[in-house]
C-alpha cells in the first residue's frame, strides 16, 4: 500500500480508516508498513483531519486490539501450531527457545522493549500468549510500548508532515 492510497482512505473514511489500517498492521498482515501508515496518520491530524490526541488514541487502541488478537491466537492455538512448525523446521527451535527464555526472564520489560523493535514488535504477542503471560501485565507493557512507537511515528508525520510526505511521494 502506498502513501497515495492511504491518503485516499483517510479522506474517504477518516478515523475508521486509521483504526482499521493500524489494526491490520499490528496483526502483522503484509502490505501495511508502520513506517508509512503512522506518519500519514500524523500528517492527516496536522491537516485537521483529527486532533493529534484523537489520532494517538485511535492508533494505540488499534495496536492494542491487534496485539490482543495475536496474544489469544498464541494462547489458544499457539502450542499446536508451534509443534507442527518445529516438526517442519527443527533448526528454528534454538531461536524460538531463546525468545521464550527471554520472555520468561524479562516479562513486562521484554514485551515493552519488543514493542519498540521493527518486525519483532508485532509477532512477540504470539509467544506471549503461548507462554500464558499474565494478561494484565501483558496489556500494560504492550500499551506503553505501542504508545511510544506510535508517538514517534505519528509525531514525526504531525511535526514534519511536508518533509515526510515528500520523502514517500517522489
Amino acid at each position: 500500500m502506498d502513501a497515495g492510497a492511504i491518503t485516499h482512505y483517510l479522506e474517504v473514511y477518516g478515523g475508521l480508516a486509521v483504526f482499521v489500517i493500524v489494526l491490520l498492521e499490528y496483526m502483522n498482515l503484509p502490505g501495511f508498513p508502520a513506517g508509512i501508515i503512522m506518519p500519514m496518520a500524523g500528517i492527516w491530524a496536522a491537516q485537521g483531519g483529527m486532533s493529534f490526541f484523537a489520532t494517538m488514541v485511535v492508533t494505540v487502541g488499534a495496536g492494542l486490539l491487534g496485539s490482543w488478537i495475536l496474544y489469544f491466537l498464541g494462547r489458544f492455538g499457539g502450542n499446536v501450531f508451534l509443534k507442527g512448525y518445529l516438526k517442519r523446521f527443527p533448526k528454528h527451535k534454538p531461536a524460538i527457545d531463546k525468545t521464550f527464555a527471554i520472555l520468561r526472564e524479562k516479562g513486562f520489560w521484554g514485551i515493552f522493549v519488543s514493542k519498540l523493535l521493527p518486525m519483532i514488535r508485532t509477532v512477540i504477542s504470539i509467544p506471549a500468549g503461548v507462554l500464558e503471560m499474565d494478561f494484565g501485565m501483558y496489556t500494560i507493557s504492550s500499551t506503553l510500548g505501542i504508545f511510544l512507537w506510535n508517538l514517534i511515528f505519528v509525531g514525526a508525520g504531525y511535526l514534519f508532515g511536508d518533509q515526510v510526505l515528500a520523502f514517500f511521494i517522489k
